[in-house]
């Protein structure tokens, strides 16, 4: 497989099918229905065959009319698709269930004592199959004076830390192993048995292109998280876009089912 954008004479003639059709047609429609939506990108296509009917448009033509009537940065989207040949494979590396420390009132004193440490101050740094250890306690300290530089308002780190003190914290390690980034969409699934989706754009992936982490914050507890669960961003491996983690059964174990 060569990229999009090779001379045709580059491309070894088995290729030429898969580079010249399958691939533009895959990615092109992932780009309007995932990353741009239908109505957006029905638009923007609209554009482009109007301005250039009846001309002689170059590739470069098309991305820059798809940018320009979308007002959507897509560069990393043709880079990624047109000029390379990585691929989408987003691994759930690892999940951490974090609640607050409740706040003990301190009678003697007539004040509040709160524990002073960091977000992963109970963190042992081990990676959890499951929720079956339940969540790791943390303690929200308060906000450093010299964080706020020049500006005069402060938040109430009381308020902060009483607006967290029943929720549940999920932080999520991501690894984009294929080297194509993409948007992120998550279901997650709740002990209740109701289900929750979130898509996250691909600018997620701006300062890190292998590696995010990024924190939710759910009133219910979690029971289940998937990772593109519809195969909605052409993931090649939804094997590792579980968590809890599923046990991999090799072909040996699959034949003696059979």
């Amino acid at each position: 497989m060569r990229p999009i954008m090779w001379d045709a004479d580059n491309v070894p003639p088995g290729d030429y099918g898969p580079n010249a059709y399958s691939k533009p047609s895959a990615a092109l429609t992932l780009l309007r229905e995932t990353v741009m939506g239908p109505e957006l990108f029905d638009k923007s296509f609209k554009e482009y065959a109007q301005r250039w009917a009846f001309k002689h448009p170059k590739p470069a033509d098309f991305f820059r009319t798809m940018e320009d009537a979308s007002a959507v940065d897509l560069d990393w989207f043709w880079r990624g698709w047109f000029y390379s040949v990585d691929n989408v494979d987003v691994e759930l590396d690892n999940v951490k269930w974090f609640r607050v420390k409740s706040e003990q009132k301190d009678l003697e004193n007539k004040g509040v004592k709160t524990a002073q440490g960091d977000l992963t101050a109970s963190a042992k740094g081990e990676k959890a199959n499951d929720f079956s250890q339940g969540p790791q306690m943390i303690t929200v300290v308060d906000t450093k004076d010299n964080f706020y530089g020049e500006f005069k308002s402060k938040i109430n780190d009381a308020d902060v830390r009483a607006k967290l003190q029943t929720k549940n914290l999920y932080e999520l390690t991501l690894k984009n192993k294929g080297g194509l980034v993409s948007p992120i969409i998550i279901e997650w699934t709740y002990t209740d048995g109701s289900k929750e989706t979130e898509k996250i754009p691909a600018e997620i992936w701006r300062q890190n292109e292998n590696e995010v982490k990024k924190v939710f914050m759910k009133e219910k507890e979690v029971a289940n998280i998937v990772i593109d669960p519809n195969d909605d961003s052409a993931d090649i491996n939804l094997g590792d876009n579980v968590f809890p983690k599923k046990a991999a059964v090799n072909k040996f174990e699959q034949f003696k089912k059979n």
